[in-house]
């Protein structure tokens, strides 16, 4: 993105973001400090919270895309993203798989036909894999992207999906959510994502899946030089096993579309809260 008029500074980040107070943004969820160091440096995460499992959605499927840069020919504002894994004492689990997928700027999803705001003329993306990508997580349990803010659809405030690997019978599935401020700016106020005349229906506090993933589940977001760093700790029990795989759509969302290429890894997730079944 070229065109520095169309990039939000951090004047208007902040003027934003004491707008929305109301609707439970603040700086402080805009942009966390990092905790203290207690040995291996954790991505803007106050302390080590093994992450709840969420819906898988979907949308999801395996293209076994091993890459950094998931952007393909999408456009958008570029983010860095950067998930830490690490266990209940906040040790990095190196080697960890990590998959994230997630909307474009319009709201579309990768490989999955009947999408977009037109529902009379619904659009198909079957065959291509923009947005998709699995990484292997450094000696520091870093598993990085490069992509872009994600859009919005109908009922859902803006996420990332991701998948955390350690064996067959250890699989975490989650997801990751935006401030509210941050998103309302780049919606309003940079294309592709201000030509939708659509408009957006769900915030963070109307989300369901958000209210019950917890603030943990929020990333840290760090304004860079023409891109944001998001970062989130997701914290792994290595010790659980497998339960019944949170895979059915959240209630509204509907089936998985037909003509969806099947999953290629319907394995299941593990129940990392203690307490929760």
């Amino acid at each position: 993105m070229n065109d520095e008029r169309r990039w939000p500074d951090r004047r208007d980040l902040l003027g934003m973001i004491a707008a929305l107070t109301a609707g439970g943004t603040t700086r402080e969820s805009f942009a966390q400090t990092p905790t203290e160091d207690l040995g291996p440096p954790l991505l803007g995460a106050r302390a080590c919270l093994l992450t709840p499992e969420a819906v898988q959605g979907p949308y999801y499927n395996d293209p076994k895309l091993v890459r950094c840069d998931i952007r393909e020919n999408k456009t958008g504002v570029p983010i860095m993203l950067r998930l830490q894994i690490v266990d209940q004492a906040c040790r990095p689990i190196a080697g960890a798989r990590v998959d994230v997928w997630h909307c474009d700027a319009v709201g579309l999803y990768s490989n999955y036909p009947g999408q977009g705001d037109d529902r009379a003329h619904p659009v198909s993306t079957i065959g291509e894999s923009f947005l998709r990508g699995s990484q292997l997580a450094d000696a520091a349990g870093v598993a990085t992207f490069k992509s872009i803010y994600p859009g919005w659809y109908p009922g859902r405030t803006p996420h990332i999906h991701f998948k955390t690997f350690l064996n067959d019978a250890n699989i975490l599935t989650g997801q990751l959510f935006f401030p509210d401020a941050l998103s309302e700016f780049i919606y309003r106020e940079i294309r592709p994502y201000s030509e939708r005349t659509a408009k957006r229906d769900t915030m963070n506090k109307d989300d369901f899946i958000a209210i019950g993933a917890g603030p943990g589940s929020f990333a840290s977001v760090t304004e860079e030089d023409q891109r944001y760093l998001v970062t989130l700790v997701i914290g792994v029990d290595p010790a659980a096993r497998s339960k019944a795989s949170a895979s059915m759509p959240p209630e509204g969302l509907g089936p998985p579309p037909s003509g969806a290429q099947p999953l290629r890894d319907p394995k299941r997730v593990a129940p990392l809260v203690p307490g929760i079944d």
